[in-house]
């Protein structure tokens, strides 16, 4: 499938997008909104159809307290034969002594057959403790061989930057079974653009190994993509069994105004082969303010093909074709 196949941006204003294949044949997607107060979820046969789909608030912040501000991050998984949305939330928009947002990150549940349901049919969990109190986003899980692991990033307050990625066992789909083991920190330079970062990782197994990208610097046209690779009868949870590339594996393409890739997700295209990379990207530099408020990041698709060593060659991102 050639990589311009789909109308590109595919969501427009939806960031931190995540894109979820399931077994009765739709595709659901959730992503960040702009005003950071609730979770949608959209549903569609096709990855086109999402662009179509009506969303559906399933889950609203608080009033106050640790779930009351900056909703950040949503993603979808089922598991146990039950839904679950992992998302980031903090009780203020105030930044911390290190001048951190306050983010820790949570869990609802919900076991209906279809999760675009009532409010009330998603059940709170909490927060996911890791045993670190602090700032900690962009969960995603993956399961292989009976064991369900947890991935997410988190500032460690003896580390300098915001945020590492860390691995752990999952006891259930909201209770850590081991201690977290931290798999990567910002170190290079392209990692380390105005803040040091590294943060919203996804998982994909080809072969006979286990691919995790994540996304590095700052939010604005330096932000970009990293990976770590294990083969996949290795110990996921020995720090030794991943290999970090030395390079960005998904760029800014200045020459086609693609600004920012990253956040990015993985699912199948519809003949359920050819893998797709979910992300989200600007078309302009000139950010007025912060850039976390800029609310044009968009959700992108776009095919990719893996080459003879079995690596993931991602390309460019793929320049905007909607009218």
């Amino acid at each position: 499938m050639e990589t311009n196949t789909y109308t590109n941006p595919l969501i427009i204003q939806r960031a931190d997008p995540y894109i979820y294949k399931h077994t009765d044949g739709y595709y659901y997607f959730t992503a960040s909104v702009p005003s950071y107060n609730r979770i949608e979820l959209r549903r569609a046969r096709t990855l086109e159809g999402l662009a179509h789909a009506a969303p559906r608030t399933i889950w609203r912040k608080h009033d106050s307290g640790e779930m009351s501000q900056l909703i950040w991050a949503p993603e979808i998984h089922y598991i146990d034969s039950k839904w679950f949305i992992y998302f980031a939330a903090a009780e203020t928009k105030e930044l911390d002594k290190n001048g951190m947002f306050q983010h820790r990150m949570f869990c609802i549940e919900c076991d209906e057959a279809n999760p675009i349901t009532k409010e009330e049919n998603w059940i709170e969990h909490g927060q996911i403790k890791t045993g670190m109190d602090s700032f900690s986003l962009d969960a995603t899980s993956f399961e292989y061989k009976n064991v369900l692991y947890y991935v997410w990033a988190q500032k460690d307050p003896n580390i300098k930057g915001n945020s590492n990625i860390y691995i752990a066992e999952m006891e259930n789909p909201w209770t850590l079974k081991t201690k977290p083991v931290m798999l990567t920190k910002p170190e290079y330079d392209w990692e380390t653009k105005i803040f040091w970062v590294n943060e919203g990782p996804a998982v994909i197994h080809h072969g006979n190994k286990f691919f995790l990208t994540y996304s590095a610097s700052a939010t604005d046209e330096n932000y970009c993509m990293g990976m770590l690779v294990a083969s996949d009868t290795a110990d996921l949870l020995d720090p030794n069994s991943w290999k970090k590339s030395s390079k960005p594996v998904f760029q800014s393409d200045l020459a086609h105004h693609q600004y920012g890739p990253g956040h990015n997700s993985f699912t199948k295209a519809e003949d359920d082969k050819t893998d797709i990379l979910v992300y989200h990207c600007r078309d302009y530099t000139d950010i007025k303010g912060d850039p976390l408020y800029d609310p044009n990041r968009h959700t992108k698709i776009q095919a990719f093909t893996w080459d003879e060593n079995g690596m993931p060659v991602f390309g460019k991102p793929v320049p905007y074709n909607y009218q």
